[in-house]
């Protein structure tokens, strides 16, 4: 079982930045692609962006593109989410997953860890 914890989350202003964290707890850490994913109120959970196993491959959402950008240290078993430009529409509970097969894949069911989420509020 791999247990993943985010941080970094909060409320800032449209325009403004926010650095998300997700550590890991195993040392299996640099054989997993690691994505990001966000999930509005009564909306599905949706792929942001993501990193393959070796930071060879990194894919983002096009909603984010040029804003986000996705990194990983495996040394430290944590992969990050630097968002700037935040918008309004960015508001939703962000979600670090894990994937053992160390692809990048943007659906939900691939991945085989999850975190709790953050949440992330940029008000209109």
């Amino acid at each position: 079982q791999v247990h993943l914890v985010e941080s970094g989350g909060g409320l800032v202003q449209a325009g403004g930045s926010l650095r998300l964290s997700c550590t890991a707890s195993t040392r299996t850490f640099s054989n997993y692609a690691m994505a990001w994913f966000r999930q509005a109120p009564g909306t599905d959970r949706v792929f942001v962006a993501g990193i393959s196993s070796r930071s060879g491959y990194i894919y983002y959402a096009d909603s984010v593109k040029g804003r986000f950008t996705i990194s990983r240290d495996n040394a430290k078993m944590t992969v990050y989410l630097q968002m700037n430009s935040l918008k309004p529409e960015d508001t939703a509970v962000y979600y670090c997953a894990a994937q053992r097969a160390g692809i990048i894949v943007t659906g939900v069911d691939p991945y085989d860890y999850w975190g709790q989420g953050t949440q992330v509020t940029v008000p209109s």
